[in-house]
Order: structure tokens, then sequence, then C-alpha cells
């Protein structure tokens, strides 16, 4: 009985985190921001006012996309921090209840 408790144990130890998202969301994704950032962009140019302003919104354009590709990076380390840290934890519930016998007699 305890080898099957070890050989579950050793399967979910060795099962490697994998991402869930599918290479259509991805595409998507890039797509999405692809014409999203083109359509700004043109419209920047094209915008009837002085360069400066253009310069300025522009600007401003940039500062929105860094900022959110440093947003998505931080929401991401920290879920991927968290599966780390709930793997570590369930292993270390894993070890002490293969260890513990609740027949062992202490005298």
């Amino acid at each position: 009985m305890r080898g099957d408790l070890r050989a579950a144990h050793d399967d979910r130890m060795t099962k490697p985190i994998q991402p869930t998202q599918t290479t259509a969301f991805y595409v998507q994704a890039i797509l999405s921001f692809a014409v999203s950032l083109s359509s700004v962009v043109i419209a920047l140019i094209y915008l009837p006012t002085a360069g400066w302003i253009r310069a300025f919104l522009g600007l401003g354009l940039l500062y929105v996309v860094t900022s959110t590709v440093t947003l998505c990076k931080v929401v991401r380390d920290r879920q991927e921090q968290s599966e780390v840290t709930n793997r570590v934890d369930q292993a270390r519930l894993d070890k002490l209840l293969t260890q513990h016998d609740p027949f062992k007699v202490d005298v």
C-alpha cells in the first residue's frame, strides 16, 4: 500500500506546470494589440493639430503601452509564484501524511 502512495506522490511531483492558453488565444491577443496600437498611431499621425500635441499624445501612448506590459509581467510572476508555493505546500503535506502512522504506540 505504501508503494501505491509513493507512486501517486511521484506522479504529482513530476507533473509540469503547463499553460492553459491555446495558440488561437495567443494569436488573437497579439493581433488585437497590433491592430489597436497601429490604429492609435495612425490617428495620431493624421490628427489635425500642432506637432508638439501629437508628440505629447504619442509619448502618453508609449507610457500606457509600457506600463501595461509591466503590469502583465507582474501579474504573471505573482501567479507563477503562487502556483509554486502551492505545489511546495502540497508536497510538504503529502510527505507528512506518508510519514504519519496513526497506529504507532509510543511507550
